[in-house]
């Protein structure tokens, strides 16, 4: 025997009715089959507008009206599929229920029925049709069909609106009655009988709990909750669409994520299948192959994965109390709880402090001034004669819950959840020790709840190293970054690490797409895509859409951009760049950077601020951390002037050397800043910086290679038309230099107390910079571990691949 439950969603029209009788026929193929049906969807919804108008003394005529055209759709809309389908004897039956409830409320001031018991029978309307419908499908597939009176046969006991089913005595009642085996049992959900056999309904996930009562009284080995979901998910996946579908749960798991607010079955429909070890599978209607999720008694060796979900639940009301006289905290506490349950309010956790002997109860709900005025008057007595305080009643209290089997002794576990909690930036939370082994609750009042949950959620459960980048600058830098980003995406993917485009953007336009840029046709969509760009209007889609771990990649030289760090980083986006304004702007807003940066916890990497590719600033900054010193340094920090140099040397004029080297990519966007001295200057500064000396770029002495009057040329044709005018005078200075067995090289010193200069000098072949050229950087340092013998670091420093490698490097860093 294998029973069934149809929620709302799976009978919402006509299409749907007609799919889940073939599901239940084709279940009756391998065994006997029983069925629970809730209301159609949106029937519940109206009813309950109906009870709410009766307690208003308001019209529902026209809720009647809607409720009539819902069930005449479904009835109809099964005739035109099934042309046997008694159409007009249904739509009687339908209607007469309907007149009879209509009846009821006009009626009801003359009636001595408990009203609850009304409420009952109005609520439960749709189910009952349901079964009208379903029945009559099924007989058309020639099955024989015996519908059990829940009234009569299901015994509960409680509020007529939230009764509880007396369980033993109702497998009694189905001994008396056991239907043929090969007859399919239908019932209706959410309705039961008290014993005075009057129509109770049973609450919160009601035909789900009818769905068990019935599986454990007809001994049946599976019961299917039939819904519109796959299963149950990590968490919702409208917090995190990362959410991952739960093959499996124990029946503890299953009641703990249901307790802590997942959408999962009620506790009161999951005990009964538990102690009558039934396995209970959800299954989707509009995907009826899928697996879903099976809930059953696991073995410990199948818990792969311990944690099992996220849940959370808000406006709890948290109330502290402290006792006094510590003589009557057995008393006092037994007199809250009373209170508590003789007011129907639900205590979800509480929490006793020993030290401070400090009673915390987390009270679901929003009856803060219920509970204030509660508190205060039936305790009023202890309060004047100083036995206890209140020291505290909350609201708008949120509970976290991370469920999974005994988590709660795994300090692996935990350590995991703590770092997710911190990842989150959650500031003011509270872990509380409950009894249970299944859980690990977290006690805050945090304002963005469900970003904070996303967050946690992500960490804890996906495998996957996430970067979401947006790239500012497209040109010759941003345009090979991508091209690395697509010919390394197995590689990327072998490592678990899934850098994901968000947002590709020039100094004009942007174009963005949360879910990913396809990488093979970025151009075409950015241009037929594209926004104004703003960097503004990036950092709120970073902040505002919860993203994971968003980074801003900025291969612009632009000032303006590098001015937004500081808000980029406080919005806690990690920045990569090979832009170099920021590291030498005035010393205190370099600091301030890296103040927000440590602060917010995010990355600031500009590895190739200097040198391109080469690990200049990781070295430096590994060896200041081991306690190193620097001594000295001396390095060509150009590619474009190693380059210019080196050709130089073999008899190409300046000029032409210059343009060469713009054509490979080599130079800044505007060849001057190479050859005024500026960007080596700014590099050397920022070497300066890194072995800790408060420098700014007014204190660097610049000895440009070009005379004063180049550095008001802006037109790039007449920079290189003035240029010409000078080749005679650097072909002269290289042969020069050749005949005293040297080369001309263009350096930054940096000597003891932070003296730095940048000049153009003669090296022989003693120096190690002598054979640097072609684009290669070189730089020595001495210091205290490295002496007499310098350490040397020595590759190209120059060109889109090389830049682009080392922003992919520093991507990477970010992961690590």
């Amino acid at each position: 025997m294998q029973t069934l439950k149809f929620g709302g969603t799976s009978l919402s029209n006509a299409k749907k009715f007609l799919h889940v009788s073939e599901i239940i026929k084709n279940k009756t193929k391998d065994t006997s089959v029983s069925v629970v049906l809730s209301a159609p969807a949106k029937v519940t919804n109206y009813l309950s507008e109906i009870i709410e108008n009766i307690q208003c003394n308001q019209s529902s005529e026209n809720i009647f009206i809607s409720l009539k055209k819902i069930f005449n759709n479904i009835i109809y809309e099964i005739q035109n599929f099934q042309i046997h389908f008694p159409y007009q004897k249904i739509l009687n039956k339908v209607n007469n229920i309907l007149q009879k409830i209509q009846e009821i409320i006009q009626d009801i001031q003359n009636t001595q029925e408990d009203i609850n018991y009304i409420y009952a029978k109005i609520i439960s309307i749709g189910e009952r049709i349901s079964i009208i419908i379903m029945k009559e499908l099924l007989i058309l597939k020639n099955f024989s069909i015996f519908v059990i009176d829940p009234i009569k046969t299901i015994i509960a006991t409680g509020n007529p609106l939230h009764a509880t089913v007396e369980l033993q005595e109702t497998q009694n009642n189905f001994k008396k009655n056991i239907p043929l085996k090969k007859t399919i049992i239908l019932m209706a959900g959410f309705i039961a009988g008290n014993q005075k056999n009057q129509l109770v309904t049973l609450g919160r996930n009601g035909s789900d709990y009818s769905a068990a009562i019935l599986a454990v009284c007809l001994n049946a080995h599976t019961c299917e909750i039939w819904t519109d979901v796959d299963g149950v998910y990590t968490t919702d996946p409208k917090i995190s669409k990362k959410a991952k579908l739960l093959k499996s749960l124990s029946y503890e798991e299953a009641i703990e994520l249901s307790y802590f607010g997942a959408k999962v079955l009620h506790p009161k429909t999951i005990l009964p299948l538990f102690k009558n070890n039934i396995k209970c599978v959800i299954k989707n209607t509009s995907a009826p192959n899928n697996e879903g999720t099976i809930i059953e008694k696991q073995q410990k060796n199948h818990l792969k994965n311990k944690i099992k979900g996220i849940t959370y639940l808000d406006k709890i009301i948290m109330v502290q109390i402290k006792i006094l006289k510590t003589y009557e905290s057995h008393v006092i506490t037994k007199k809250i709880f009373l209170i508590f349950f003789e007011s129907k309010i639900q205590i979800l956790l509480t929490q006793y402090s020993h030290l401070q002997n400090i009673y915390t109860f987390y009270i679901i709900g929003e009856k803060y001034q219920k509970i204030q005025e509660l508190l205060y008057h039936t305790l009023k007595n202890k309060i004047d004669n100083k036995i206890i305080e209140i020291i505290k009643i909350e609201k708008n209290i949120k509970v976290i819950s991370v469920i999974g089997n005994n988590i709660k002794n795994d300090n692996k576990i935990i350590k995991k959840i703590m770092y997710a909690i911190q990842y989150s930036n959650m500031n003011n939370f509270n872990i509380i020790n409950h009894i249970s082994q299944n859980s690990i609750s977290i006690i805050t009042n945090t304002k963005n709840i469900i970003k904070k949950i996303k967050i946690i959620h992500d960490r804890l459960f996906n495998k996957k190293n996430i970067l979401e980048i947006f790239l500012i600058g497209i040109g010759g830098v941003g345009s090979a970054l991508i091209q690395q980003f697509s010919k390394q995406k197995f590689w990327l993917k072998n490592k678990n690490i899934k850098f994901k485009i968000c947002g590709i953007a020039n100094s004009k336009n942007m174009f963005i797409n949360l879910h990913g840029i396809r990488l093979d046709d970025w151009r075409k969509n950015f241009y037929q895509n594209q926004k104004p760009f703003c960097i503004k209007t990036i950092i709120q889609y970073a902040k505002k859409k919860y993203l994971y771990n968003p980074v801003i990649i900025d291969c612009t030289a632009s000032q303006k951009i590098s001015d937004s760090y500081d808000k980029i980083l406080s919005n806690k986006i990690h920045i990569v760049t090979p832009n170099k304004k920021a590291n030498t702007n005035h010393w205190n807003e370099y600091k301030k950077i890296r103040k927000i940066a440590i602060k917010v916890n995010k990355k600031f990497l500009y590895e190739t601020n200097v040198s391109a590719g080469l690990p200049v600033i990781t070295t430096l900054r590994n060896l200041f951390y081991a306690g190193d010193k620097l001594i000295s340094f001396q390095g060509i920090l150009s590619g474009s002037l190693s380059y210019i140099f080196g050709k130089l040397e073999e008899g190409v004029s300046i000029t032409e050397s210059t343009k060469m080297a713009q054509k490979l990519g080599f130079t800044e966007p505007n060849p001057k800043d190479d050859l005024s001295g500026i960007d080596v200057a700014r590099k050397l500064l920022i070497i300066a910086r890194e072995a800790g000396y408060p420098l700014e770029l007014k204190d660097i002495d610049i000895q440009p290679i070009l005379p004063k009057e180049f550095f008001d040329i802006n037109d790039e044709k007449i920079f290189f038309k003035e240029l010409q005018k000078i080749n005679k005078i650097f072909l002269e200075k290289s042969k020069k230099a050749k005949k005293n067995k040297k080369v001309l090289r263009y350096i930054g010193n940096i000597q003891s107390g932070g003296i730095c200069q940048v000049k153009l000098i003669e090296v022989d072949k003693t120096n190690p910079l002598y054979n640097v050229k072609n684009g290669e950087n070189a730089l020595t340092i001495y210091s205290n571990y490295y002496q007499p013998i310098p350490l040397v670091l020595r590759g190209y420093g120059a060109g889109n691949n090389v830049t682009a490698a080392g922003i992919f490097s520093d991507l990477l860093q970010i992961l690590s």
